[in-house]
């Protein structure tokens, strides 16, 4: 039985191109197309769709008031965003992710591109590893309001004492799936997290950008986008930049910084966690915490086993059930050097058990 997948776009052309490439895969059928989100709301109202392939911007509903209508009368779908990279769409599509979006696939900009083999893999392959999971309908719901921050600042200040002295740090890897996860750790991380973060997630330039901004604006923890030379300081998040690869140095006396190189990708990824872990193998750090999100492939994995060779390390990875995409977490899981295995909810506390507050 083939997989039933809507295609919600205004343009005529890239609703016929999106549905080329859809049904190019054998376990995949794209019959239905709307020209915009009133037509799919009337749609999913009812017909029931393995997946929705949906367009930001659009007349009448789009996107992103099509997916408050589909939470507001709990209409389950299992929606992959398709926009392009400007700055606008970039925003909106963070805000899709909070809206139940699972993740998004980049647009190209004119029609022989998205004739390209390039976007005709990158959809296909989010399409698999989200529709092979099945935990896709659970991620429907959009995270709770990050009320509990104050809880956990509270619940870990007593077990202060319990965390080892020393210099900290938290580095984070995540995939597919990722900017819809992040938003259920990164708002529960206390503002004064005693280390700094590093954070990689597989996203094309702009998108991360945009990612931190909106993440900086609903978390009391301090987020940004990586830049050359940052410095690194306690209670930050520094997200790598899309189309660079990120990694930690130091910077003289016991401070770090951020490197960003411009070598090639690596197995398509840039940035790629294994290069930012591997990094971490020449610093100060006294302790590093290790923590990999949903996400497919293996990206982190080979980084964290060269980098547990010179450094003591704490691996936490999110458990196959919160996941959109098993596959990263997996692939640290079955290498054996994972410590605690948590649900997507737990990760924030779990990491502050081990770094603290200052």
């Amino acid at each position: 039985m083939k997989k039933n997948i809507l295609v919600v776009d205004d343009s005529a052309l890239m609703r016929r191109v999106i549905c080329d490439i859809i049904n190019t895969d054998s376990i995949f059928q794209a019959n239905d197309v709307c020209r915009d989100g009133l037509e799919a709301y009337e749609k999913l109202k009812t017909t029931k769709y393995d997946a929705v392939v949906l367009d930001v911007n659009m007349p009448r509903m789009d996107g992103l008031e099509l997916l408050e209508k589909l939470q507001q009368e709990h209409i389950n779908a299992t929606v992959i965003m398709v926009s392009t990279t400007t700055t606008e769409d970039a925003e909106v599509t963070m805000l899709a992710m909070e809206r139940g979006a699972v993740d998004f696939v980049a647009k190209p900009y004119n029609i022989i591109e998205a004739k390209g083999e390039d976007f005709k893999q990158k959809l296909l392959s989010v399409l698999q590893a989200v529709l092979k999971s099945g935990n896709a309908q659970k991620s429907f719901t959009a995270p709770a309001k990050p009320v509990a921050k104050t809880v956990i600042t509270k619940s870990v200040s007593a077990s202060k004492s319990a965390v080892a002295a020393g210099k900290k740090l938290v580095a984070l890897a995540c995939s597919t799936g990722g900017p819809k996860a992040l938003q259920s750790v990164i708002p529960y991380l206390p503002k004064n997290m005693d280390a700094p973060m590093v954070l990689v997630q597989h996203m094309p330039k702009g998108f991360t950008k945009s990612m931190a901004e909106r993440l900086n604006e609903i978390s009391e923890i301090s987020v940004k986008e990586a830049e050359e030379g940052d410095i690194l300081k306690k209670g930050w998040v520094y997200i790598a930049p899309g189309g660079k690869h990120m990694e930690v140095v130091k910077a003289g006396g016991s401070e770090h910084k951020i490197h960003l190189n411009d070598e090639p990708a690596i197995g398509g990824l840039k940035p790629c966690a294994n290069i930012t872990y591997e990094s971490l193998r020449t610093t100060d750090f006294d302790k590093i915490v290790c923590v990999v999100l949903t996400g497919m492939g293996a990206d982190g994995t080979k980084g964290i086993l060269s980098l547990k060779e010179q450094k003591p390390l704490h691996v936490i990875a999110q458990n196959a059930e919160t996941c959109v995409v098993y596959g990263m977490p997996k692939s640290i899981a079955e290498s054996g050097v994972v410590d605690e295995v948590v649900p997507l909810t737990e990760v924030a506390p779990t990491i502050i058990k081990n770094v603290g507050v200052h």
